[in-house]
């Protein structure tokens, strides 16, 4: 595995965190397309740059990007040799949202841009409720679609920490 797309069902799902720890034990660059798509007070990015700038990562040659946004998903999947899922449950989903939250009070994430403190508010946990069983079909049809496309790929769908832990400790061998 030289170039890993990692998607979650959910804000909170643990992908930056996995991804730079996975970063760290195969020795991968890491990428957090939060860090690229987010500008200074929340701002989004316009559209191409960020297609642009993902196509530039994709084009490399050794990498993790992680993060879902769909509309630009098919550029990830058509360049990674691994697809991996972190398929949490909700109420995990929604701890880690507060303890971050709690965590960053005031400033950025380290997968965040700068300029974009972490917050929470009502809408985004509603966005994270009302979202994450639609997030879970959809990712479950870009899975299976992506096996069909590209059957020669590696797909890992973790559903637990002991899963995840597993699989990184498997990773560091």
């Amino acid at each position: 595995m030289q170039r890993i797309m990692v998607i979650g069902v959910s804000a909170g799902a643990g992908k930056s965190t996995f991804a730079r720890r996975l970063g760290k034990v195969a020795n991968l660059p890491v990428h957090h397309l939060d860090a690229y798509y987010w500008k200074p007070g929340w701002v989004e990015a316009e559209e191409k740059e960020f297609r642009h700038k993902q196509q530039e990562l994709a084009n490399e040659p050794r990498w993790i990007i992680e993060g879902n946004y769909n509309s630009t998903a098919a550029i990830r999947l058509a360049a990674c040799d691994a697809l991996i899922q972190l398929q949490l449950p909700l109420w995990r989903c929604l701890w880690r949202v507060l303890k971050r939250r709690i965590q960053y009070r005031k400033q950025a994430r380290p997968d965040m841009a700068p300029g974009c403190p972490e917050k929470l508010d009502y809408e985004f946990l509603k966005f994270i409720v009302m979202t994450y069983h639609e997030r879970q079909k959809s990712q479950h049809h870009l899975i299976e679609e992506f096996i069909r496309k590209y059957p020669e790929k590696q797909v890992y769908i973790l559903r637990t920490q002991k899963e995840i832990e597993a699989f990184l400790e498997q990773v560091g061998k």
